[in-house]
């Protein structure tokens, strides 16, 4: 049982591959965080006051939210998927955020050029004719995969820090580790099983189930964490774009942009009377398109007069009530 408490924690990565991802995603969605002095386990966020920063070991925050003693966390979804427990305290409020994508994968020497799939594998436990020997950080995930695919004796070696010499000094016979590149499974010798990863991860958003149903002041700060993240990730998916076009009425541009392709799509363009000396009816655009279809865009707006065209990222696109609210509180509920 956790000490009632009056402050709202956020807990983020202190250091590792999610750490400084954390940092610049708050940043670029306006939640700084401002750590004065560097050696501080605790900061603030200005844009959310009332809200304490701590800074924990990623694998560590999925206990801290699980356990209660902080109310959010931003760690990578393996730990999640390790840690979180059976009590169903952990509620995952946004599943990807776009940054620390890596995989969980079952790995072995490059020596074992007959292993190739997991019943491959198999095949070598009988041979060797003794359990496998597979040094891990995710003993929950490895057990229960390896399980699936008949090698439920395995022996399980817990293991911190690096894991790829394991198999070259002998103290396992094989590894299940998160992969981002490859280049360190490379760079010793080994390599993934064609069917062996266990699961996908990026960085993700928790929170405390037994906190948000009981304490208002967290579940309106959940309400307000999600409004701006959700708003920062649609937006940076998009850009807006500027144009100027003559045309007899802001009706009539409207309709040549509806029969193109991608600024056809969108649900419509605003349309605005610009003021020249010449009394021309020029008229400004303005539009958000995919980042990804932009150039396709640009080419459309020129093909029916577009000019003057100006390209803006764009910060926020803000919803009603973004899907992430209303996903959280169904999950309440239930």
């Amino acid at each position: 049982m956790q000490e009632k408490r009056e402050d709202i924690r956020l807990a983020l990565p202190s250091k590792g591959r999610l750490a400084q991802g954390a940092l610049e995603f708050l940043e670029e969605a306006g939640l700084r965080v401002l750590k004065p002095n560097p050696r501080q386990f605790e900061a603030s966020i200005p844009a959310m006051p009332g809200l304490v920063v701590l800074f924990q070991r990623a694998g560590d925050i999925a206990v801290s939210v699980r356990d209660g003693s902080v109310d959010f966390g931003i760690t990578g979804w393996d730990a999640v998927a390790e840690r979180n427990g059976t009590d169903d305290q952990v509620l995952s409020l946004i599943r990807e955020l776009g940054f620390g994508d890596c995989t969980l994968n079952v790995i072995v020497p490059e020596a074992w050029r007959d292993v190739r799939t997991m019943a491959d594998l198999a095949r070598r436990r009988s041979d060797l004719g003794r359990p496998l020997r597979v040094a891990t950080k995710f003993p929950n995930l490895t057990a229960s995969f390896l399980g699936e695919h008949g090698l439920a004796d395995s022996t399980l070696i817990h293991a911190e820090g690096t894991l790829e010499v394991a198999p070259a000094i002998g103290y396992a016979d094989m590894i299940v580790d998160l992969v981002s590149t490859g280049t360190t499974l490379r760079d010793n010798r080994l390599r993934r099983l064609e069917d062996g990863q266990i699961l996908s991860s990026q960085a993700c958003l928790i929170a405390n189930r037994r906190a948000l149903k009981e304490r208002p002041e967290v579940l309106s700060m959940a309400q307000l964490l999600l409004e701006f993240i959700v708003a920062h990730m649609r937006a940076a998916a998009n850009v807006a774009i500027f144009a100027n076009m003559r045309g007899e009425s802001p009706q009539a541009i409207a309709a040549r942009m509806f029969e193109q392709d991608v600024i056809g799509g969108l649900q419509g363009p605003t349309v605005s009377p610009v003021v020249t000396r010449q009394g021309n009816q020029w008229y400004a655009v303005h539009i958000i398109v995919p980042r990804d279809r932009l150039a396709q865009a640009i080419q459309e707006l020129r093909a029916i007069g577009g000019s003057g065209v100006v390209v803006t990222p764009v910060t926020y696109i803000f919803e009603e009530e973004p899907q992430a609210c209303k996903a959280m509180l169904a999950a309440l509920e239930a």
